[in-house]
Order: C-alpha cells, then sequence, then structure tokens
C-alpha cells in the first residue's frame, strides 16, 4: 500500500518569520525563485513550502486575489456541517422509511 510521507508542521511563527525573511532579502536575490531556495535551505524547509506562505500571506493581506486563510477556514468548517447535515439528513429518511412500512405491514382497525 502506498502511503504519503508525512508532512512537517510549522508553527505559525516560524511561517511569519520565513515570510519576513523573504520579504526583507528578495531585493538582495535575482529572481523570485532564487530567493525562496536561499532562504528556504537557511531555515530547512523546501523552497515550495515558502512560496506558499508568502503567496498565502500576500492574500491575507489583501495584496492580490484568492481567498484568505479565514475565508478557507470558514470554507472548510462549512463544508465539515453540509457532511454532518447531509448524515443525519440520510439517518432521517431511513427512519421515515423504517416507520412508514411498520405503519403499512400493521393490521387495518375499523
Amino acid at each position: 500500500m502506498n502511503q504519503k510521507k508525512p508532512t512537517p508542521k510549522y508553527t505559525a511563527e516560524f511561517r511569519e518569520r520565513g515570510v519576513r525573511l523573504y520579504r526583507e532579502q528578495r531585493p538582495d536575490y535575482t529572481s523570485d525563485n532564487a530567493a525562496y531556495r536561499a532562504i528556504a535551505s537557511k531555515l530547512g524547509c523546501s523552497h515550495d513550502t515558502l512560496r506558499a506562505w508568502c503567496i498565502q500571506a500576500s492574500r491575507d493581506a489583501g495584496e492580490c486575489s484568492g481567498l484568505s486563510s479565514a475565508e478557507r477556514a470558514r470554507i472548510k468548517e462549512l463544508e465539515r456541517e453540509v457532511k454532518e447535515l447531509r448524515t443525519a439528513n440520510e439517518i432521517l429518511k431511513k427512519a421515515s422509511a423504517y416507520f412508514a412500512q411498520a405503519e403499512l405491514d400493521r393490521p387495518f382497525r375499523k
């Protein structure tokens, strides 16, 4: 069975530090990619991870389009709630069908 490699969890402070370092040191590099690679190697994370943090920080600050972290969290919460409600609705439908069938099977009284 193919298992996914666990991804390391970084603290919010560590992510903020990485974004801050990138923003402060970006002018010292010839390209964004060069800056991501150099700074990420100093932090001990991948350059793609640092890039994602920087993009998300820009979205959170309203500097570029896309969902902010708060909007993402809200959507995730709503999706979880919808899943729970669908499950509850399915249970109610099955219970309703069960009791309706039981009502039909009951002898008729005059």
